[in-house]
């Protein structure tokens, strides 16, 4: 930018010595060095600061490592290398037949469990009919003693013999007592049968609650043997074939996938360079990819972080001198591009130049679109590496 400034100076300088024959000499070459080297400055400081212009744009992606959540044999790829993919459409296959067969099993546990539930539920039905029996047996042995004793004491008041003996009196008593203890064993059977078939969690016996959630989990693995595409995108290589394995660990990704749907154009200035610039100027753009084009653009946004000042938990204490810290660092302002550039080839990663035109001193804005065509005119010369 400064030699194109320069040169042109030279030029107009050249042809004003030209048609007005002005003579060459220590003072007239003196006076226009001088005044070019304080007009370009100048014009480089004012456009500088109300103008700015980065040779640092790019467009930016973001590519997401596929890596499987379970691991195993590949036994299909179905996709291809830059086929445009959406969210959900399959990138491969690991086979399934080991986790199905987990599913199997804990289908199988699972039944049984719930066929166990209802196994408690008949014990505590048998439980609840034996304290009824029980019950029953213990009023009947108690109705017995009671007669028996009773008749003792009719006979004894009406001045006779006793009708039963102490011996069958004490007999009929040991039998109830022996009712009420098999009453109560009875009851405890039950109460036991009753905690075990009342046990839930969320209305859910803990075994069939536990044997579920291994279900699930089991099921969740045998679907993550279908690896589908996170968004939609494309692959941008595709290297794994039928046979190979693929495993979660180590954290090794078998494809990347790039993300088609979050591209961003951003262009890095110098710290003071966008103090006047603000979200919805005016900016153009140029790509080296598309020589002599200018495309309209705005300021979408400006990062207010930069790279240089982050900290992450380490052990170590800052280190202003270490080499990620060592440069001031560059802003990163986000472009938004006005036209249409479905009709040209600008892969993610393309490089570009981008100039700001603000508010302020408007009217030296048109030497920065004269000096940003004239680089874009010099993106025609190029050698082949």
């Amino acid at each position: 930018m400064d030699l194109l400034l320069i040169l042109t100076y030279a030029a107009i300088c050249w042809t004003i010595f030209k048609v007005f024959r002005i003579p060459v000499n220590q003072w007239t070459l003196s006076t226009a060095v001088l005044g070019g080297m304080f007009l370009i400055s100048a014009l480089l400081l004012i456009m500088s600061y109300n103008h700015p212009y980065s040779g640092d744009g790019r467009i930016y992606f973001t590519s997401a490592p596929v890596i499987p959540v379970v691991g195993g044999q590949v036994v299909e790829v179905p996709v291809q290398p830059d086929t445009p993919l959406k969210k959900g459409d399959v990138l491969f296959r690991i086979d399934p037949r080991p986790y199905q067969f987990v599913v199997d099993q804990k289908k199988a546990a699972l039944a049984e469990a719930k066929q166990a539930v209802l196994q408690l539920k008949s014990a505590l039905d048998a439980a609840n009919s034996a304290v009824s029996g029980a019950e029953a047996s213990r009023d009947r042995s108690l109705q017995s003693f009671e007669k028996f004793q009773q008749s003792n004491e009719n006979a004894r008041s009406s001045g006779k013999g006793a009708v039963f003996s102490e011996l069958e009196v004490e007999n009929r008593r040991g039998i109830y007592l022996t009712s009420e203890a098999a009453v109560e064993t009875a009851r405890a059977q039950a109460m036991q049968a009753k905690l075990a078939y009342d046990s839930e969690i969320n209305g859910i016996n803990p075994t069939v609650a536990r044997l579920q959630a291994e279900l699930g989990n089991a099921e969740y693995d045998l679907d993550q043997t279908t690896v589908r595409a996170p968004s939609s995108g494309y692959v941008a290589q595709v290297f794994l074939r039928p046979g190979m394995m693929a495993n979660p660990l180590p954290l090794r990704p078998v494809m990347v996938f790039i993300n088609s749907e979050d591209r961003t154009l951003a262009a890095a200035f110098i710290q003071n360079s966008l103090q006047r610039v603000r979200v919805g100027d005016e900016a153009e753009v140029s790509f080296k990819a598309v020589p002599g084009k200018i495309f309209k653009a705005r300021i979408q946004g400006i990062i207010d972080v930069m790279a240089q000042g982050q900290l992450q938990p380490t052990g170590a204490l800052i280190d202003p001198q270490s080499p990620e810290r060592a440069s001031p660092g560059q802003t990163l302002a986000r472009i938004e591009i006005l036209e249409d550039t479905s009709k040209y080839q600008l892969p993610g990663g393309v490089v570009a130049d981008v100039a700001v035109y603000t508010e302020h001193w408007h009217h030296v804005a048109v030497l920065r679109k004269v000096l940003l065509r004239m680089s874009s005119w010099m993106n025609f010369v190029f050698l082949e590496h």
